[in-house]
């Protein structure tokens, strides 16, 4: 059997920028990306702290260390600027895998800055 586990999040996010006309998905700083194991273009849900929102969408790499965190296309209506939001994404993992499985969780301050991965 096989189990869908939260492979990576980053936590806190802060809203950077909005840009309702462009195709769709999350613009997140390439070295977030890598800190938290996630891959361009890959599916991740995020969560809105501020109202509640929760929505999927996949990952584009933005510029190293801007601190980026952009949400495009409708997506862009489900928050505003400055919004706090947690970016999950999930792996199928078989039940034996999934048991000793650790997923990695970047935490950031109010700047996009990482502040502990665990």
């Amino acid at each position: 059997m096989q189990l869908i586990m939260k492979k990576s999040k980053i936590h806190t996010a802060t809203i950077t920028g909005l840009q309702l006309y462009y195709e769709g998905s999350v613009t997140i700083d390439q070295e977030l990306l890598e800190q938290a194991n996630i891959l361009p273009g890959e599916q991740v849900q995020i969560v809105n702290l501020n109202n509640g929102e929760r929505f999927v969408s996949y990952t584009i790499s933005g510029e190293r260390n801007s601190g980026t965190i952009e949400l495009n296309g409708p997506a862009a209506r489900l928050a505003a600027i400055g919004d706090r939001i947690i970016i999950i994404a999930y792996a199928m993992l078989e039940e034996q895998e999934a048991i000793s499985f650790q997923p990695c969780v970047l935490f950031l301050d109010d700047q996009n800055r990482p502040v502990k991965l665990v």
